[in-house]
C-alpha cells in the first residue's frame, strides 16, 4: 500500500433504509456509488446486513472523506462502529458507555441511532487522532442535515482544533427522507455519448462525487511539465539550488505559481504559517501540516492536497498517464510534439 498513491477518494459513509430509518449501517469505501449499488443489490457485493429485501432500498445520508488512504479509512470506520471501546475517544470523552457484556465477557456494542452516530461523528473529527485529517462531511439528505444543524451548528462556527468543512446536495427535490442518488432517468432517442453527458450534469449526491483524479488534472499538468523541463530552481523557502531527482520536492498548487521546495522545508513553512478560517495560528507541538500560505505566490496552500499530487507524481505513472491522455488517446505532451504550434512569426 506504501507504494501506491494517495486515494483519488477514500470514505466512511453512514447508510439507512428508506424503509425503516431506524435501520443504519456504517461501512467505507474507495467508491460509494458503487457500494450503493451493491448494497442495494443491483451489483454483486454488499453486507449481510443490508441485504434483506424488506429493508431495500437503501441510501447514503452521511459521508466522510479526505482520508489519506484505506488504513486510514479504517481506523475512523473502527472507531464510529465502536466508539465504547475505541482507543481514539479518551474516557472523559466518550459519548457511547459500555452497559452490558457478552457471554464471553467482551463489551456489548450499544444499540445505535442517527443521533448517536452524528454525536460520534463530531467527536471523532475533533479528536487528536483525526482532527488534522483534511476530512470533509457530506450531508445528501435535508432531515440528517437538520439533525446536524440542529446540535452542532453552532459548535461548527467556533474556533476549535479543526475548521470542518461541510458538503451538501440533496438534489433537485430537498424533502425530508427522500431516497439518496440515484443515477439519472434514460434519455431516450439521444446518442450515448449525449446520453452519458446529460447524465453527468444531472447526477447529484454519491453519484456527483469527483472519484478521480481528475480535480487534480491542472496541477499535475503543471508540475509534469516544471519537472520534465528542469524548471525546479532553487527552493522557495530555503533558496538552496535544487538538484534534479536529488530529493523530494513539492510545488505550490495555485494556478499561476511555480514555487517549488524541498519537502521538509515546505512543510515547516506550512506549519509556520498555519491558517485557521483565514488567519495566521500558532501549531505548537503539531508535526503534520494542515493549511498555511505559499513563501513565493502568498496564496493559500492545503498540505493534503499537495501530498496528493506528490504522491501521484511519485507512485502513480500509471494513473498520472491515464488522467492526461486527450480523446484520441495520447497525451497532451504527445499530441504537442505530434502537431507543434506555428509561432505567428515565422508563418508571417
Amino acid at each position: 500500500m506504501s507504494g501506491k498513491p494517495i486515494p483519488a477518494i477514500y470514505s466512511v459513509y453512514i447508510l439507512r433504509s428508506s424503509v425503516r430509518h431506524a435501520s443504519l449501517y456504517i461501512g467505507s469505501t474507495p467508491h460509494p456509488p458503487r457500494r450503493l449499488k451493491q448494497h442495494n443489490g443491483e451489483v454483486q457485493g454488499g453486507a449481510n446486513r443490508t441485504s434483506r429485501a424488506n429493508l431495500r432500498p437503501w441510501e447514503m445520508v452521511t459521508l466522510v472523506t479526505g482520508f489519506p488512504s484505506m488504513v486510514a479509512a479504517l481506523q475512523f470506520e473502527w472507531a464510529l462502529n465502536n466508539p465504547h471501546v475505541t482507543t481514539h475517544i479518551p474516557d472523559d470523552s466518550r459519548i457511547s458507555k459500555v452497559t452490558s457484556r457478552k457471554k464471553s465477557g467482551q463489551p456489548k456494542r450499544p444499540a445505535k441511532g442517527l443521533a448517536s452516530i452524528l454525536a460520534n461523528i463530531h467527536l471523532l473529527l475533533r479528536v487528536p487522532s483525526f482532527s488534522r485529517w483534511p476530512l470533509k462531511l457530506h450531508f445528501f439528505t435535508q432531515d440528517v442535515f437538520v439533525s446536524w444543524q440542529k446540535k452542532w451548528a453552532d459548535a461548527d462556527t467556533q474556533p476549535s482544533s479543526r475548521d470542518l468543512e461541510i458538503v451538501t446536495d440533496f438534489g433537485p427535490i430537498a424533502k425530508p427522507g427522500d431516497g439518496v442518488a440515484g443515477p439519472p432517468p434514460a434519455f431516450p432517442g439521444s446518442s450515448q455519448a449525449g446520453r452519458n453527458r446529460k447524465a453527468k450534469e444531472d447526477a447529484w449526491g454519491v453519484y456527483a462525487l469527483a472519484l478521480d483524479y481528475k480535480p487534480l488534472k491542472q496541477y499535475v499538468t503543471k508540475t509534469k511539465d516544471i519537472f520534465d523541463f528542469e524548471r525546479q530552481g532553487h527552493c522557495v523557502v530555503c533558496e538552496d539550488l535544487m538538484t534534479p531527482e536529488a530529493g523530494i520536492y513539492v510545488v505550490c498548487p495555485n494556478e499561476s505559481c511555480e514555487g517549488v521546495g524541498h519537502i521538509d522545508c515546505w512543510s515547516n513553512h506550512v506549519l509556520s504559517t498555519s491558517l485557521r478560517r483565514g488567519k495566521a495560528v500558532q501549531e505548537g507541538g503539531n508535526i503534520l501540516p494542515m493549511t498555511g500560505t505559499c513563501p513565493s505566490c502568498k496564496g493559500q496552500v492545503e498540505w493534503g492536497h499537495m501530498m496528493k499530487e506528490l504522491s501521484l507524481r511519485l507512485r502513480g505513472p500509471d494513473e498520472i498517464e491515464k488522467l492526461l491522455r486527450t480523446r484520441g488517446g495520447k497525451t497532451d505532451a504527445v499530441r504537442e510534439e505530434e502537431n507543434p504550434a506555428t509561432d505567428q512569426s515565422d508563418s508571417e
